[in-house]
């Protein structure tokens, strides 16, 4: 597996070890949001959890929960799953005491389930459990990643957002990654960030964010058509995505064809304009963004010179902090050096 370390720029005696922004936890949250319908009715199994979540020995209510997740009734099955969610949700130290009473594989069977409801609850039982950071591992390896996907592919929309968390969740160990990227789940997490609602949108970006640390995933993505979604939510300023699309892209072009894609999806100008109108965090990820992009390209720093980056980037380097500042100040000089190296190029085809 080939997982990019940030990119190592230097440019006039200046060494950019990172091109990407100190801080993207504001950007992204821990996809760990559980927000599934509740009981629909005080029932009685209800209270029953109600009281276990209050009282500190729910070990004996665990064990008959797991058992009846392998009922043959659907509706105890649905009831189970549900309680297991809200306990692992509720309750952190469940988390792990439920894996431990044998819940995974029976909740990635239901995922598979032809049942909407009950697929849904298990795949937001199973993001609960992978809260827990020991029980990711024995996810993954009891076999829950293309379940997942599938879930992805035909859930809910809570079933598809809370399958892209728990699979954040699982890409969190590196070797995850490509098993999570060759199972088909980037085209999907695309479509979600294209056409799913916020919530969706958002979970599908931190997914992406993680899952493109790896180069061939980061190909994935561009050949499933990411660059015309990030760029859209980049233009559109009152989509509250413009930090996450960017973070992601700042992922994606360390490779070629992500830079090609986003010349393509027309990004030049979105970036500029982030430089121009963007909040300080985003002024600095588009600089990030177009530095990398410039670096090997005089036809794409033409691009950009032309769509006028120059002034806001003077204005930038003057206000911004220091880090800022360099970042801005090594792309203004790269932006200056389109015509001198044309001439340089044609100087040399005469010599020639």
């Amino acid at each position: 597996m080939e997982t990019e370390n940030p990119a190592n720029y230097s440019y006039m005696g200046r060494d950019f070890g990172d091109l990407s922004i100190n801080d993207d936890s504001a950007a992204f949250s821990d996809c760990n949001s559980d927000r599934s319908g509740e009981f629909p009715t005080a029932s009685s199994q209800s209270r029953r959890l109600l009281i276990a979540c209050a009282s500190d020995n729910s070990d004996d209510l665990i064990r008959q929960l797991v058992s009846d997740l392998e009922s043959c009734s659907i509706d105890e099955q649905k009831q189970a799953a549900m309680e297991i969610r809200l306990l692992a949700k509720n309750k952190p130290e469940n988390r792990l005491k439920i894996a431990k009473a044998g819940a995974i594989k029976p909740l990635i069977a239901l995922i598979s389930s032809t049942d909407p409801q009950l697929q849904e609850y298990g795949v937001t039982a199973i993001l609960n459990l992978s809260l827990c950071d020991e029980n990711k591992a024995p996810i993954a390896s009891s076999g829950a990643i293309k379940p997942l996907v599938r879930a992805l592919r035909t859930g809910t929309p809570t079933a598809k957002e809370n399958a892209a968390c728990a699979l954040l969740r699982l890409s969190q160990i590196e070797e995850n990654k490509v098993p999570i990227g060759r199972s088909g789940a980037i085209p999907l997490l695309v479509n979600l960030l294209e056409y799913g609602a916020f919530r969706g949108k958002k979970d599908a970006s931190t997914a992406l964010y993680s899952l493109c640390s790896v180069k061939e995933n980061k190909i994935r993505a561009v050949e499933a058509g990411i660059m015309k979604a990030l760029v859209e939510l980049m233009a559109d300023f009152s989509s509250n995505m413009v930090d996450k699309s960017a973070f992601v892209l700042s992922v994606l072009v360390t490779v070629p064809e992500a830079r090609t894609a986003l010349v393509e999806e027309g990004g030049i100008p979105v970036l500029v304009e982030i430089i121009e109108v963007g909040s300080q965090r985003q002024k600095e990820i588009a600089v990030a963004i177009l530095l990398q992009v410039c670096e090997e390209s005089v036809v794409y720093r033409t691009m950009v010179a032309r769509e006028g980056a120059i002034p806001p980037l003077v204005a930038w380097s003057q206000s911004g902090a220091n880090r800022a500042k360099q970042k801005a100040e090594t792309l203004i000089e790269l932006l200056r050096q389109p015509r001198s190296g044309n001439a340089a190029a044609r100087a040399s085809e005469v010599s020639v």
